[in-house]
């Protein structure tokens, strides 16, 4: 791939990542400390180390140690420096004990604040794998075969979020409950289309207006085989969650500090310093990752044929159903669609990847974002006897790039904004 196509593509990515790192996001959000009680920071997802980090560093100024308390639980790999408040790493996508341990502590600690508490809490996305709390009569075993076939039912993330949140103890407003009478804030960086409190770590604080209907709806949509305690589970009134209205929430407050839409704006306004025409398709696509890649592959080619120099941005979150036995995530798998579907069209460069800095993969910090394509990318792949069809159909995207040297890995970013996603049609030079 050209070096140069390769900086701009990566400039726009980092650039949009740093719209939304907590360093930048979360000092001006940050609420006075209180009068009297603790100031409890409770904090969970990829970007939970980071916001710890710059929260603690905040207050530490300004209180003394013996009024902070609190606890983060992050992914594997992003944990974060912290002189007083515990960094737990934990598994992502598939919860593990380490999430069970880090929820328990939570937990406790929101059981134990009182009315002169102030409980901070701060999300990003990651949370709802990260913060692994099973409903009574559910094991970490169960919940992880449940978290297995929710991801590869193809089913987008409010579905997925919306059974997690009738599996738990934590999620889907349980959390707020049990902090309550405490005074409640919640600062969030949003990683879900619409921006949804509910949907955002499986809104942890606040109402979920799903029910235990919907969630028995989306297992039959999706023909999900589940162990037999989550389906009972799921039959249990009891594991219904509090619904607007609820008091628990009368003096809680919510704001989403980073959102998808900045992110693309920061990018938008840097391709546009490099001499592009922007289209932004918008920060809340959803839909199978190669269907997408068909359809933006069209509108590629259609800004190609009339000569103009434009950069196609997008974000949300992309799905892949699972057919084949390969390795990947849903921005290399688009990235793989998207290439197949230019068919090597001239003067057209991509990248897909995710602003947490891993796409799917093994759940190691160190899994490739996402990928790069241009127009010798299936040249360079049939030179060394790839097949790109036969990869995609086997959802090996990862096993691809690889094989070309494209796959992009910056490591943990400690935010998460949604997938990233870029297009860039340059007048072809012949």
């Amino acid at each position: 791939m050209a070096t140069q196509n390769r900086e701009l593509l990566e400039s726009l990515y980092h650039v949009a990542v740093g719209a939304a790192h907590p360093s930048r996001c979360l000092p001006p959000s940050l609420p006075e400390p209180p009068l009297r009680g603790r100031l409890i920071i409770l904090a969970a997802g990829k970007g939970g180390g980071s916001l710890t980090e710059v929260a603690e560093r905040h207050y530490l100024a300004q209180i003394s140690s013996s009024r902070l308390d609190g606890i983060a639980v992050t992914r594997h790999g992003y944990g974060r420096p912290t002189k007083l408040i515990p960094v737990v790493e934990a598994g992502h996508p598939v919860p593990d004990a380490a999430g069970l341990a880090g929820a328990e502590r939570m937990m406790k600690l929101a059981d134990a604040a009182g009315e002169q508490d102030l409980v901070l809490v701060l999300l990003s996305g990651g949370a709802s794998a990260n913060l692994i709390a099973p409903a009574a009569g559910i094991s970490l075993e169960e919940k992880q075969a449940t978290t297995r076939a929710l991801l590869r039912s193809g089913a987008n993330i409010g579905e997925i979020n919306c059974v997690r949140k009738h599996l738990s103890r934590i999620k889907g407003g349980r959390l707020a409950q049990r902090a309550h009478p405490a005074k409640l804030v919640t600062l969030a960086i949003s990683d879900v289309p619409g921006d949804d409190p509910a949907v955002i770590g499986s809104g942890p604080t606040v109402p979920d207006p799903t029910t235990l209907a919907d969630a028995r709806a989306i297992v039959a949509k999706y023909r999900l085989e589940l162990p037999a305690a989550v389906t009972r589970a799921l039959d249990d009134p009891a594991n219904e969650s509090p619904k607007p209205g609820d008091q628990v929430f009368a003096g809680s407050s919510y704001k989403i500090i980073a959102r998808p839409a900045d992110a693309l704006a920061a990018a938008q306004a840097r391709a546009r310093e490099a001499g592009y025409d922007t289209m932004v398709l918008g920060d809340r696509l959803q839909g199978e990752a190669r269907e997408v890649a068909a359809e933006h592959a069209r509108l590629a080619r259609d800004v190609a044929a009339r000569n103009r120099r434009v950069a196609i941005l997008s974000g949300g979150e992309l799905t892949v159903t699972l057919r084949g036995n390969g390795r990947g995530g849903p921005n290399q798998e688009y990235a793989l669609a998207l290439a197949i579907a230019l068919d090597g069209a001239r003067g057209i460069a991509a990248m897909a990847a995710d602003t947490d800095g891993t796409d799917g993969g093994r759940g190691q910090p160190d899994d490739p974002a996402g990928a790069f394509i241009d127009d010798t990318t299936l040249a360079r792949a049939r030179a060394i006897g790839l097949d790109p069809a036969a990869f995609l159909a086997d959802n090996d995207s990862t096993g691809f790039f690889n094989g070309i040297g494209d796959l992009f890995t910056p490591g943990p970013t400690f935010t998460n904004v949604t997938d990233f996603r870029t297009i860039v049609v340059d007048r072809p030079s012949f």
